[in-house]
Parts: structure tokens; C-alpha cells; sequence
């Protein structure tokens, strides 16, 4: 089968399920595992490089108010390709290229190649995206095993914070202007022994004001900007010194929001453990990397 995934988490599930070899293009912003990034890119970034988060908040609302993408697909590519299967998603138009777009292109493509759209609000849902990937592609026992190794990893975290203090978090996914962290989080931050303050599970991501987070008195606040490694996001957080500060958390830690939160993929597992970690190090000491303390 030859497969193109226009999603950098649904690539991360393709390589999990052992499809790799089938992987045959993706988008310029797959990068794992390591094998993704020697593939043919069929997109590209419409924005400029080297814009701040502002500026990128800005152009990014520029153009979905008059119905432009963020990315741009290489339909020439495509066609040369001779895709059997297009993996996408329809549920953030930062995230990837337009849902219609793809369909449309897919359409006139000789393959005719099934597109297959991913759109999970919830850990489950991200999970069940799995089932769907591993039926379409034959790879049903693979799927099971991924499955069944993911929720032992789950339970593990729930069942090592179970009699831990409740920690109050806030999740923060970009901070200018503030967006609470939506979707699956609130759900990694619950497993993790901890109660978000202000997102809610399956539901967008929302904006925020600065004052409302202060009056939701979080003891942890994680600056996890989407797309952004921990250094990033780190070097972020220290420009909005003052206004962190001013929650008056007890911790604010900087988080690799790339690998581990934006994307619902496979290392969803992976931030679920580093989220146990930073809310309880002593019941969690191990985590697959360490978060990056903003100091204040």
C-alpha cells in the first residue's frame, strides 16, 4: 500500500502500526520518528518565517477569516505519487491542510486514493484513531498490541498518582494572546493526579484572559505552546515574565508541546507520564524528558 499522511501524529501511527516502508510522502512538519523526516514533503508553511507568537496569532486569523490555508499541498506531487491512501484531519485548520482540499484533490488523482480523516477530541478518540488506521491498512493485530500497551502505560500513571493531593493546573497552549490548552489535556492533566482549572476534556482550545487565570489560582502552571519544544516555549514564558508571575502559581514549568501534547498521536502516553512527573515527582519519577523551569 502506499500511503501520504498529511498529519505529523497520524505519521507517528503509521510508523507505530509498522507501516513505515508504506509511508510514501508527508507533511514539512513530520519530523518523527527520524525515518519521517528523509520522506518527500507534500506541503508547505504559507507564513513567513520568524514571526512571533503574536504575529503568528495575527496572520493566522488573516487568512481563515477569508478563508485562506495555512498550508499549501503539492497537488503535482501527489499525482506522481499515485497515492492508495491519504491520511488527514478536518478538526484544526492551523493543524494541516484543508479537509475539502485534500478530498477534492484525491478526487482527481488516477489512484483514486481512499482519504481518511482523524479527528480526536479525547484520549479515547486518539486511541480509536488507531482501530480505524490499523483496518484501513491491514495491520488489525498491530493495532490491538499498540492499543493494549497505551492503556497499560495509563493505568500505570493513574494507579501511581491515585492517592496524591489534587494539584490545580493551568494548561497554556499559546500566550499571545492566552489560549487554554483544550481538547485531550484537561483529560492528561486529570490522569496525571491533577484538575484543570480551566479546560475542559474534548473541548477546544479556548482564549483567555490573564486576569481569568490568576482568578482560577492554579498551584502549576504549564506553558505548553502548540508546536513549540520546551526551549521555546521556555524562552516565551520569560517574556511574559510579569504576567506569569502574576498568577502566582506555585511552579511554572515550559513543556516540549510538539512531541508530547499538541499532536494525538502516540506520545499522548509520553506527556501523560511527563504530566505525572511534574505534578508528582516522588509517586512519578521517571518521565521521557524533563520539564523546564521559568523561573520568575
Amino acid at each position: 500500500m502506499r500511503i501520504v499522511s498529511l498529519v505529523p501524529s497520524a505519521t507517528e501511527w503509521l510508523f507505530a502500526l509498522g507501516l513505515g516502508s508504506e509511508v510514501i510522502a508527508v507533511t514539512h512538519e513530520c519530523d518523527h520518528p527520524a525515518q519521517a523526516l528523509t520522506l518527500p514533503k507534500v506541503t508547505r508553511d504559507t507564513l513567513p518565517a520568524g514571526l512571533s507568537a503574536g504575529q503568528i496569532d495575527a496572520a493566522v486569523r488573516a487568512r481563515t477569516q477569508h478563508g485562506e490555508t495555512i498550508y499549501e499541498l503539492d497537488e503535482p506531487k501527489l499525482h506522481a505519487l499515485q497515492p492508495d491512501l491519504i491520511v488527514t484531519q478536518a478538526l484544526c485548520a492551523v493543524c494541516a491542510v484543508s479537509y475539502d482540499d485534500v478530498v477534492a484533490i484525491a478526487a482527481r488523482i488516477d489512484s483514486r486514493p481512499r482519504v481518511i480523516s482523524l479527528d480526536p477530541t479525547t484520549l479515547g478518540e486518539a486511541l480509536g484513531d488507531v482501530r480505524t488506521l490499523a483496518e484501513a491498512t491491514g495491520r488489525r493485530d498491530a493495532g490491538v498490541d499498540l492499543i493494549a500497551d497505551a492503556s497499560a502505560r495509563i493505568d500505570r500513571v493513574r494507579l501511581a498518582v491515585r492517592e496524591q493531593p489534587l494539584l490545580k493546573v493551568a494548561a497554556l497552549e499559546w500566550l499571545d494572546p492566552v489560549y487554554i490548552a483544550g481538547h485531550w489535556t484537561p483529560q492528561l492533566i486529570e490522569y496525571a493526579g491533577g484538575f484543570d482549572v480551566l479546560g475542559l476534556p474534548g473541548e477546544p482550545s479556548e482564549r483567555r484572559s490573564w486576569e481569568q487565570i490568576a482568578e482560577a489560582e492554579p498551584d502549576v502552571v504549564i506553558v505548553m505552546q502548540c508546536g513549540y519544544d520546551a526551549e521555546r516555549a521556555h524562552t516565551e514564558a520569560l517574556l511574559f515574565g510579569e504576567r506569569l508571575a502574576a498568577i502566582g502559581a506555585g511552579e511554572v514549568v515550559a513543556v516540549d508541546a510538539s512531541s508530547y501534547f499538541s499532536r494525538p498521536g502516540p506520545r499522548l502516553v509520553d506527556g501523560l507520564e511527563l504530566m505525572a512527573h511534574i505534578l508528582h515527582p516522588a509517586a512519578f519519577p521517571t518521565a521521557p524528558s524533563e520539564p523546564l523551569t521559568v523561573d520568575l
